[in-house]
Parts: C-alpha cells; sequence; structure tokens
C-alpha cells in the first residue's frame, strides 16, 4: 500500500552539526560590490552601465554559459534551476569561510550546495520537502562501496505492482524492483526523520533523480527529461507515437553509475552546519536572526512552471501527497508582488546588517514583465539598499535586447538578479 505524508505532519527543519571551526570575517561592503562589477571583465567584454526606469542596471556576462563547468555534485535535474555559477559569484565577492548563505526558495538546492563547496554555512528552505531530500544528501555523500554495500540490502524481489498505472514507464520487472526499492526507503528513512542514514538518503536522492527520462541511464522507457514528468496517460501516447514499450532497467547499476558522475569531483569540503527547512520562504522561525551574510535565491515565476505537476512522480516514490504542498501559483503581477515583499521582510530578519540579497528572475511572458522591477518596488520602505540590477547576459543575447529579447519566449532568456544590502 501507498504511503504518504501531508506537509502538517513533517518536520519543519533538520540541522547538522559537524566538529568546524566558527570562522568569521567581514565581506566586501557594497560599494566595494558595485566597484567589482563595474570592473568585471572576465569573458572579454567590458560592463555596460545604463539606468532604466529608475534602476541602474550591470549588464555582462558574469558567468559561464558553459552547461557543464560546475563541480559534478551539482547534476541533479530540477525544473526552473539556475546555473551555479549565478551564487558562486556572490559568494565569493559577498561572504568569507564559515558565514550562512541562504536560499528560501532552494529547489534542487544549488545554493546550500555551492555554499558548501566554499566552505559556507548551507542554509535552505522550501515549500516542498522533495527538496530537502534532493539536498541534504549531497552535504555528506556516502562513497561509491557504501552505496554498491547498501544496495546489496535490499530486499529486491518482494515488490509488488500496486501502481498498475506507471507500467506506462516501467517495464513490469523494473516497477517490481523500484517498489521494493520505495517500501525499503520508507521504511528506513521516512520522511518524519531529520537525520536519516546518509548512505539510504543518498539512495533516494539519486533514485529520484532517475525515475524517467531520455535515455538507457534512467530506470524509464525515452520519455521527457527528468524534471518534468508526463502523466501516465501521456506516457502512453508517447509509446504509442515512437512504437516503444518500457524496457527492463538494471536499477542497481544505474544507481552506482549516477553516484559515480555526482562524486566524480569529489565531496563538499568541511563546512559549518547545515540548516534545511520545509515551509513558506515567508515564515522561517528555524533560521536565527541576523544569522546570514548572504542570501542568493530565485522564486517561482509567477505561475509559469507547474512544479507540482512536474514532479508527481518523485513525490510518489518519496512518499509525499502532493496535493497537500501548497505551492504558490501567483498568476497576477499585484500577487506575486506581495509575496516577493513578504519573503523580502522575512529576508530582513535573517540577515545581519550588512548582508547581502541577490534575488534572481527570468523574462516572462515574451518579454513582456520584467520581474526585476516588481522586487525593486517591493523592497521600497524595507530596511535594504536598493543597489542595482545585474543582467547576466548569455552569449546568445545582445545588449540592445536585453529588455524584451525575442528568443526562447515562453521561458527565461537572461539572469536579472536584483542586488540589495541590509541595512
Amino acid at each position: 500500500m501507498a504511503r504518504t505524508a501531508a506537509l502538517s505532519s513533517l518536520p519543519l527543519f533538520d540541522e547538522h552539526r559537524p566538529p568546524v571551526p566558527d570562522i568569521r570575517a567581514v565581506a566586501s561592503n557594497s560599494g566595494d560590490f558595485l566597484d567589482d562589477v563595474r570592473r568585471f571583465s572576465d569573458f572579454g567584454a567590458a560592463t555596460f552601465e545604463t539606468t532604466e526606469s529608475g534602476i541602474p542596471y550591470f549588464i555582462n556576462e558574469f558567468w559561464t554559459s558553459g552547461q557543464r563547468q560546475a563541480h559534478s555534485i551539482h547534476e541533479v535535474s530540477y525544473r526552473a534551476c539556475f546555473k551555479p555559477q549565478l551564487p558562486e559569484f556572490f559568494i565569493s565577492r559577498l561572504t568569507q569561510v564559515g558565514e550562512a548563505v541562504y536560499d528560501p526558495f532552494m529547489g534542487r538546492g544549488t545554493t546550500p550546495i555551492q555554499a558548501a563547496l566554499q566552505g559556507r554555512r548551507p542554509v535552505g528552505n522550501d515549500i516542498n520537502p522533495l527538496s530537502r531530500l534532493l539536498t541534504r544528501p549531497r552535504l555528506l555523500p556516502p562513497n561509491i562501496h557504501e552505496v554498491a554495500a547498501r544496495l546489496a540490502e535490499v530486499p529486491w524481489e518482494t515488490g509488488e505492482i500496486d501502481r498498475p498505472d506507471l507500467l506506462a514507464f516501467y517495464h513490469p520487472d523494473t516497477l517490481r524492483r523500484l517498489s521494493a526499492l520505495r517500501v525499503w526507503l520508507l521504511a528506513r528513512a521516512p520522511l518524519s526523520e531529520t537525520a536519516p542514514d546518509p548512505i539510504d538518503d543518498w539512495i533516494r536522492a539519486v533514485a529520484l533523480n532517475r525515475l524517467t527520462g531520455h535515455s538507457p541511464g534512467f530506470f524509464s522507457v525515452y520519455t521527457l527529461p527528468p524534471n518534468q514528468a508526463v502523466s501516465a496517460d501521456a506516457q502512453l501516447k508517447i509509446n504509442a507515437n515512437r512504437n516503444q514499450t518500457p524496457p527492463p532497467r538494471d536499477i542497481v547499476a544505474i544507481i552506482l553509475k549516477k553516484t559515480r558522475s555526482l562524486l566524480k569531483d569529489g565531496v563538499p569540503p568541511q563546512h559549518p552546519p547545515h540548516i534545511l527547512g520545509v515551509g513558506l520562504a515567508s515564515a522561517t522561525p528555524y533560521v536565527p536572526d541576523q544569522s546570514v551574510s548572504l542570501v542568493v535565491t530565485s522564486p517561482p515565476f509567477l505561475d509559469i512552471v507547474q512544479y507540482a505537476a512536474d514532479n508527481w512522480l518523485r513525490c510518489w516514490f518519496a512518499g509525499i501527497d502532493v496535493s497537500s504542498v501548497p505551492i504558490g501559483m501567483h498568476r497576477t503581477e499585484k500577487a506575486w508582488t506581495l509575496m516577493v515583499r513578504e519573503t523580502l521582510v522575512e529576508q530582513a530578519r535573517i540577515l545581519r546588517s550588512g548582508g547581502h540579497v541577490a534575488f534572481e528572475v527570468g523574462e516572462v511572458r515574451g518579454g513582456k514583465v520584467l520581474l526585476e522591477r516588481l522586487v525593486w518596488a517591493a523592497a521600497e520602505n524595507l530596511p535594504f539598499d536598493r543597489l542595482a540590477v545585474l543582467v547576466n547576459q548569455q552569449e546568445f543575447t545582445k545588449t540592445a535586447n536585453c529588455w524584451g529579447v525575442g528568443n526562447n519566449t515562453k521561458g527565461t532568456n537572461s539572469n536579472r538578479i536584483v542586488a540589495l544590502r541590509r541595512h
């Protein structure tokens, strides 16, 4: 029988405390930061500076457009996530080793993971408990031998097909073994456990990332990329159109292969204790007052991405009742701006004086809505200095088109980051 957990039954946060020194230092001030942005030319171009609607903009290619030039531990698929180079840019310039870096909309955990890689304290939150399951294991990964030994303990032959609709994705033998793994993990590492066995935690995270995809490296037949699960009925149509049936997959081999891939660049160095929470970004009491030096985040962009629909299969495997996760879908600019302001009020509480916010948004609705201007307005009269908007212009984007580019009109075209400094 399927087991699910409502959001209200889950622990609000978990915290890990390895023995590390408390290293503190004063980060760069805002003047130094903006001067650094003005001088930036790592990729050959000078920063272009302009003002639009009273907002200062700094435009350049501030980090690489290469897809796979970050640490391998980041390679977990999640819809609408930003590249690790984005938080790395701000972490390097605005924090020191040992300081806390936070993302209240952490998604796959890019900001906390990058913070750990740079020796900072990883702090994260998301309304979906799935985010914590994808993030926590990569902060303290096991080694490949531990993973292989643990997989050998799974009672693979005990699985039953209690979701026959999933045969649209999986060969019957694969689905039985996948169900056996799911039941075993739910018993050993329930969602209510804030500090599960790190090997079990890792296996679950890797399995969640291998449920569906478009290559033999996934448990499923050919389908959409792993960050976007279609419905079972839609998958049947894909199967018919491609004249395909789900082949048997070796679950153990796939998990071990992905583990090797994630760990090929090594593991995060020793870093201060992490805090990972589940809840609204506007209400995170488990993050202490004035404890964070930098917030790097990106909220859902209005109602563009259907997070619940995209992650329904992952939630099934993890035992999460997706209908109980109140993911916000803000259909109007007014509603979205109110959400942003409530979030910024909370960031003002948790940030130390002189701490910064890097609030990333993208272009939506064909460039007709520039969300950074809504963020700028939401921060008015809050205890922040509104510094500037950084536009990370990729190689395919021309400066002349920064205010409404036409390519990729259904998604985002450039990173636009509102930089704020706490009074």
